[in-house]
């Protein structure tokens, strides 16, 4: 009977050093550690470091860390990032220290609004640096196609390979993403000899195996004319120089994954980053009424889900001054107030323009005001 209930006793315990490590769906772990990610789809198989955290990103590019925390990032062996600002999403931006002192200062829209992302596209446009190691981690992704609502899923296959391939004393064990692109995608370039040397097949896949020789291609018989005539038991001259290509076609490079690409892929992935953050936000109303004769000052509040709206800045502009004027803004406050100034039948969106506290993102809200 005791030993019944000395399993009983043990039983949560070796349940919980068994999830040590693991993370939860949150944004905080289970303990008082936050719970960050690598872009919003993810990026999986990386090895991260944090002040008082290590581990590996799972699936969904997840990754521990206490506020206040660095964080670095490697491929297997190969360092990709160091001493980053941990923080609930980390871009590809967010990995360079001047792109993000860069995107502190944002740029004003065609309504007279600060908007972060004019300044986002113009950095992944003409960032080569950005450009080398988005383009490098897109090409370790198993499928190499990495498509809208999908993460970089880099998976210990490739990590294995990509480890073996760095620890050959011919290939530099990291890789510089500062130099140009032409440097960084030549065929001889270090990137590109370490992708050369993994095969995205499973281990015992024919591709990932050596191509026949020209030697052996020439010295097989060549396929008969008639099918029928055809020996089961023997290669034929074509089918080796078929094999051959397809190995070949199959060693992937950066040619594989052009700046378009990196380029398309940056733009979803701060997208949906700033997306995620507007969901969080909300104006108190979304429309409202006011007789013409109501001219007193009226008040909208942003709010945020399940917390405070805790903003560093906020701005309004009224589509339609004449008829509902934006009277004054604090982001103390969270508030944004204006007053009727047109007559009955007149009617104005007031967008409100707002920044929080933990981002560089702008998030746009509207109102629809309607003087009766």
């Amino acid at each position: 009977m005791k030993l019944v209930h000395l399993t009983r006793l043990f039983l949560p315990l070796s349940a919980a050093v068994v999830c040590t490590g693991c993370l939860d769906s949150g944004g905080s772990g289970s303990d008082d550690t936050r719970i960050g990610r690598i872009n919003y789809q993810g990026l999986s198989g990386l090895t991260y470091t944090t002040n008082s955290q290590s581990g590996e990103t799972n699936e969904a590019g997840e990754f521990r860390y206490y506020l206040g925390e660095t964080l670095s990032l490697k491929v297997g062996q190969l360092p990709i990032i160091d001493n980053v600002p941990a923080q609930d999403f980390v871009s590809f931006l967010d990995f360079q220290p001047e792109l993000r002192e860069a995107l502190k200062t944002a740029s004003v829209n065609d309504r007279g609004l600060k908007d972060h992302r004019p300044v986002e596209l113009n950095l992944l446009l003409n960032n080569t640096e950005l450009q080398n190691r988005t383009r490098f981690l897109l090409a370790l992704d198993w499928s190499g196609n990495v498509s809208e609502g999908e993460g970089i899923d880099i998976r210990p296959r490739v990590i294995e390979q990509l480890n073996a391939a760095i620890n050959d004393p011919d290939i530099p064990d990291t890789l510089d993403f500062t130099v140009s692109a032409q440097d960084f995608s030549a065929a001889d370039s270090p990137a590109n000899r370490i992708l050369q040397s993994i095969c995205f097949y499973p281990e015992d896949d024919r591709l990932c195996g050596a191509p026949p020789s020209q030697q052996e291609i020439e010295a097989a018989p060549s396929r008969p004319e008639n099918d029928e005539d055809l020996d089961p038991n023997t290669v034929y001259k074509e089918d080796l120089q078929s094999l051959a290509d397809r190995i070949r076609e199959a060693v992937r490079t950066l040619e594989d994954v052009d700046s378009e690409q990196a380029e398309n892929y940056l733009e979803r992935e701060l997208a949906s980053i700033s997306n995620h953050y507007g969901r969080r936000y909300f104006l108190k109303e979304s429309r409202a009424r006011h007789p013409a004769s109501d001219t007193g000052i009226k008040t909208i509040e942003v709010r945020k889900i399940g917390g405070e709206a805790a903003l560093a800045e906020i701005e309004a502009v009224s589509a339609r001054p004449n008829d509902i004027a934006v009277h004054s803004w604090s982001w103390q406050t969270a508030e944004v107030e204006y007053y009727v100034a047109g007559d009955t039948g007149g009617e104005s969106d007031i967008r409100i323009n707002f920044r929080p506290e933990d981002t560089y993102r702008w998030i746009t809200k509207d109102i629809r005001v309607i003087i009766d």
